[in-house]
């Protein structure tokens, strides 16, 4: 049988931005709200292309108030370099509607006041997009900067706490330094609440994260042993996993003597066996 793909990206419409696409239209601000949602969708295009180029999983892309974002199914599971070639690909094409822009400009075919608009929005867009905020691009670029140099989990923590408190920071920064707008305040409130679910969520991100290495379904580049004592137990040896490396386990019994684990072995242990709160010591000893 063969596998039909589909090359055209699902786009799915939060329905929030369908309550202000009816509000644009009684307030008369379609016309800039046309211009973000068309700025927001050729950048998530950059993402979709790129992420297709390598084969990706995609489940569709959302428009939402605040702007966009492609769902995927790849969790950790794709080299570093590689996701960070498919994050840079939505700015790149802000940089390309500035071309488009400047071409448009010289032909005379589109109002002035529209192209102001545009050049404006476009800018505010990859500004804010390249703040070092999960989950936007600057976030995950911060993200994958992190974990290229520490374990999975201490990178996806880290990002979390520190977006959260770039972005309680910029919105005091606002409120002391600059006149208020609802829009920048809003956006400021928006991110640090999604932040705070991610962080409620980073069992669970960390466990889809394992669950993916369990399955066989990860990048690996290098081997990298890591070394843990017969009393601890499997999460403390998971919260050493990296990105792009397979870990042999190299377990320290109290007698100085050494065992070494595969790390399927130890997530066979967890995900199969359910061990979960013995330690390394008491699964070997079994």
């Amino acid at each position: 049988m063969t596998t039909r793909h589909n090359y055209l990206p699902t786009i799915h419409v939060h329905p929030i931005l369908i309550v202000f696409i009816i509000i644009s239209f009684l307030t008369g601000t379609f016309m800039e709200l046309a211009i973000i949602l068309a700025i927001v969708l050729f950048h998530e295009l950059g993402h979709y292309t790129v992420a297709r180029l390598f084969d990706w999983r995609i489940k569709h892309i959302m428009l939402w108030v605040f702007g966009g974002v492609m769902e995927t199914d790849e969790h950790g599971t794709r080299p570093i370099k590689e996701e960070a070639l498919v994050t840079s690909a939505g700015p790149l094409q802000n940089v390309v509607i500035y071309l488009i822009l400047f071409l448009l400009s010289n032909l005379d075919l589109v109002p002035v006041s529209i192209l102001e608009l545009a050049w404006y929005y476009n800018t505010a867009i990859i500004m804010f997009n390249l703040l070092p905020i999960w989950p936007l691009d600057g976030g995950k670029l911060l993200f994958l900067f992190l974990a290229s140099y520490s374990p999975y989990k201490k990178a996806y923590h880290t990002t979390i706490i520190s977006s959260m408190v770039i972005s309680i920071l910029l919105l005091l920064l606002q409120l002391a330094l600059f006149p208020f707008t609802l829009s920048t305040f809003l956006l400021m409130i928006f991110l640090f609440s999604e932040n705070r679910s991610d962080w409620k969520r980073r069992y669970y991100v960390f466990i889809r994260f394992l669950l993916k290495r369990y399955e066989g379904d990860a990048a690996v580049k290098v081997v990298q042993p890591i070394h843990v004592s017969n009393d601890h137990v499997l999460m403390d040896v998971f919260a050493q996993f990296r990105q792009e490396k397979k870990h042999p386990v190299y377990v320290t019994f109290s007698e100085k003597k050494r065992i070494t684990m595969d790390e399927s072995e130890c997530l066979r242990s967890y995900f199969h066996d359910k061990q979960y709160d013995k330690t390394i010591g008491e699964i070997l000893n079994q």
